[in-house]
């Protein structure tokens, strides 16, 4: 080979590898090069407080909502207050916020710093039946989880968020001081969550507005009445055949989606949790209507 060819083929050999090396450094490529990494799905969950446990039927264990959900694109789903009444609404009080460029990642910052990724051990309270709060935060290209069981013990009513344990409550709940500052950080960041405009501040945030699902989850079990006494009118079930699908013991579930959803939902602002619903053959059911969340499809979401 001559050396004019030999020239000519160093040259594109080098052209080739300072073409890959600014790939690899970032710097502007071809049209052939590397496609970029594709952008995170919307409804990405990237943070999220779920109550998990606890002595309950099985139906309201399926049909929990999680406390606090954030996604990639921003939005925020919290439980709203609830009216203390009995029996309660047929359907949970879910609100939807919009967060601005970089409160999600700012929200999953305070996470962190509250502790969420430590792995110290937070205690167990001597407590029985009661609930473990759940918190899931994804940073970093992974998934961190951390579990509290009776988060709140130690803590009177107006001092959650606070940093300083309550004299006294280490011996009465076998915590240590440590322990109580770190659940009381959590707690304050749950806090946090559910209101974000306290976490952002009020011009980060949008909203909240009620949310709209596009999807209900129904989670059947045969009519009991709860309070004989206080008999409830009944209603017309306007969804998918009942009961459904096994989910948990003694309880079914069935989906709802488009116009079946809409007259759920519909149907849902004139009931209660107590109400009987009855299908064409007079059958009496108890419902516990679960709204699906923006990343849930059906009823296989709602296990653990």
């Amino acid at each position: 080979m001559s050396n004019h060819r030999l020239h000519s083929a160093a040259a594109v050999l080098l052209a080739l590898l300072l073409s890959a090396c600014a790939t690899r450094a970032g710097g502007g490529g071809s049209p052939a090069g590397p496609s970029p990494e594709p952008e995170p799905d919307p409804a990405t969950v990237v943070l999220q407080v779920s109550e998990v446990g606890g002595y309950t039927t099985p139906a309201l264990l399926a049909g929990r909502v999680p406390s606090v959900t954030v996604y990639a694109d921003g939005r925020v789903i919290t439980d709203g207050p609830v009216m203390a009444i009995w029996p309660a609404p047929a359907l949970p009080n879910l609100q939807l916020y919009r967060l601005d460029d970089g409160g999600v990642r700012e929200l999953v910052e305070q996470a962190v710093a509250a502790g969420v990724s430590e792995t110290t051990d937070l205690g167990s309270p001597p407590v029985a039946d009661v609930t473990s709060t759940r918190i899931t935060v994804r940073t970093g290209g992974e998934t961190v989880t951390r579990e509290v069981y009776a988060l709140g013990i130690g803590s009177l009513p107006g001092t959650e968020g606070t940093d300083r344990p309550l004299p006294g409550m280490e011996e009465t709940y076998g915590l240590t001081e440590d322990q109580l500052a770190a659940r009381a950080r959590l707690s304050q960041l749950i806090d946090q969550l559910r209101d974000p405009a306290s976490a952002l501040g009020a011009e980060r945030v949008t909203g909240p507005e009620p949310y709209e699902p596009e999807a209900v989850a129904a989670l059947v079990s045969p009519y009991v009445d709860p309070a004989p006494e206080l008999s409830q009118p009944e209603q017309p079930w306007p969804g998918p055949a009942l009961p459904g699908e096994p989910i948990a013991p003694g309880v079914t579930c069935v989906t709802a989606t488009g116009e079946q959803a809409d007259a759920v939902l519909a149907a849902a602002a004139d009931a209660s949790s107590a109400t009987p619903w009855t299908t064409d053959d007079g059958t009496r059911w108890s419902v516990v209507l679960r709204p699906l969340l923006p990343h849930e499809s059906g009823c296989a979401d709602l296990t653990d």
